[in-house]
Order: C-alpha cells, then sequence, then structure tokens
C-alpha cells in the first residue's frame, strides 16, 4: 500500500474505531463534498458543454468499470465462493438500474431523453439532465457502502477513486441548471447529488453490516449496477458526443489504471 494510502485507511479506521457505518459515513462525506466540490466549480465555467468534461467523464467511466470487479464482484466472489449467488447479485442491479432509467425521466446531452412521455412535458430539460446524473449517483454511493461494510481499507480506496471522478460529475449535475435557473441553484442541485451518494453509502454499509450474509450479493449487485451505467449509458453517450475518440478512450484508459493502482495498492 502506498504510503500516503496508507496514513488515510489509519485515519479512517481511527476515527471510525473499526467500525464500518462510521467509516461509511466518513468516505461518503468526502465522496459527497467532491461532487459538491464539482457543482461550485461549475459556477466559474461559462462554456454550456466545455470540451475537458467530455474527457473527465470518460475518466469517470474508466473509474467506475474498474471498481465494479476489483472492488466488488471478486471480492464478493472471494467472500462467497459461490459464483451463482454473485451472479444473481449483478443481474439483481443491472434489471435494478435499467427500471428506473426507464421509469423515471431523464435526459442524456447527446442521445437525448429517456423515460415517461409524460415527464418529457412536466420536468425542464435541465433538469432532466440532471436527474440523469443524480440516477448514475446511487451504484456509486451503494458501492461505497458495501466496500466499507467488507473491508474498510478497499472502501477508503474506493471512495477515493470515486470522490475524484464526482467532482467532473459534479459539474454535469450543476452546469445545466446553472446556465437555466442561476448559479445558486445549480450548485445547490449538486450538494442534492453528492447527498445521495453519502444517503445510499451509509444505507449499504448499515444494511450488510446488519445482514452480514448477504454482503456477496450486495457487493454484485451495486457492480452490476454500475456496470450497466458505464456500458448502457456513459460509453454511448461520450462516443456519440463528436469529441475526438482518442480523448474519450486516453480518458477510459487514465481513469480505469488509476482505480487499479489504488485497489492494487491494498
Amino acid at each position: 500500500m502506498s504510503d500516503s494510502l496508507s496514513l488515510l485507511v489509519k485515519l479512517v479506521e481511527s476515527l471510525s474505531g473499526g467500525s464500518a457505518l462510521v467509516a461509511s459515513v466518513l468516505a461518503g462525506a468526502f465522496v459527497a463534498a467532491t461532487t459538491a466540490l464539482g457543482s461550485l466549480a461549475a459556477l466559474a465555467v461559462r462554456s454550456g458543454n466545455p470540451r475537458w468534461l467530455t474527457v473527465s467523464m470518460s475518466f469517470a467511466a474508466g473509474v467506475m468499470l474498474v471498481a465494479s470487479f476489483t472492488s466488488l464482484i471478486l471480492p464478493a466472489l472471494d467472500l462467497s465462493g459461490s459464483f451463482p449467488v454473485v451472479a444473481l447479485g449483478i443481474i439483481a442491479g443491472v434489471v435494478a438500474i435499467r427500471l428506473v432509467d426507464r421509469f423515471v425521466p431523464h435526459e442524456h446531452l447527446v442521445r437525448g431523453y429517456e423515460g415517461p412521455e409524460a415527464g418529457r412535458r412536466l420536468l425542464r430539460k435541465a433538469w432532466l439532465v440532471a436527474l440523469a446524473v443524480i440516477i448514475h449517483n446511487f451504484p456509486e454511493g451503494l458501492a461505497v457502502g458495501t466496500t466499507c461494510a467488507y473491508s474498510i481499507p478497499l472502501g477508503v480506496a474506493t471512495a477515493l477513486a470515486i470522490g475524484i471522478q464526482d467532482i467532473p460529475e459534479g459539474v454535469a449535475v450543476a452546469l445545466p441548471i446553472a446556465s437555466t435557473r442561476g448559479r445558486v441553484a445549480g450548485f445547490l442541485l449538486g450538494l442534492l447529488s453528492g447527498l445521495s451518494e453519502l444517503m445510499m453509502a451509509v444505507a449499504g454499509a448499515a444494511l450488510f453490516t446488519v445482514f452480514s450474509t448477504l454482503l456477496p450479493l450486495g457487493m454484485g449487485f451495486a457492480g452490476g449496477a454500475m456496470i450497466y451505467v458505464v456500458l448502457k449509458e456513459v460509453v454511448p453517450e461520450l462516443y456519440a458526443s463528436g469529441e475526438q475518440e482518442l480523448r474519450i478512450t486516453g480518458g477510459l484508459l487514465a481513469g480505469f489504471l488509476v482505480m487499479l493502482f489504488l485497489d492494487s495498492s491494498l
């Protein structure tokens, strides 16, 4: 483990007293804070769709893809020793986010509207775009909570990587609202998005600390949910954005390597 990551893990373990639930509060607060930081940064962004945001989101996709396997699915297989249990969790995660994706109105910047047709009429486009990112934040929060329940060091590494990529996600949430409803509204919605991650982190840790036998199922669920978000939502959106494919691929690779380094340092 690298010295800086080791110190961070020791700090969280000391502050939490070894409690997975308290550690999930600290880790969840960190990812919420980085999302809020991105939302705050959006107040200074003048362009409606800055090019660097696309590359940053590709970095986030790389982090999420690796975290799905190294922080969630592979440890779940180790813990349970049962492929069917983990596979069931993965499938359940994919199905759950698919249902949310289908029935909650939201809009992607490039691929357009998804969800019930009535939602298109009821909500403004900026709110629909923000809802798309908030939906994607739920699996990230759950990933932090379940990894903390499994192992505090793994939870810290996962939270650190997700927190880094939550900065551009915070910009992506706040920017469309800031451009239409004002900068304060944009920041507040970004803050709400981050708090949703904190809520899911604590809920995940609490649930799977109490029902520890279900932890492999929960980790598989979080992994499957993040895989769905990356492969069905984020990657197609990125490559349809018109940005140079090499930039997007470079961002994906950078996120991939950062998450792999953090997990391999444990």
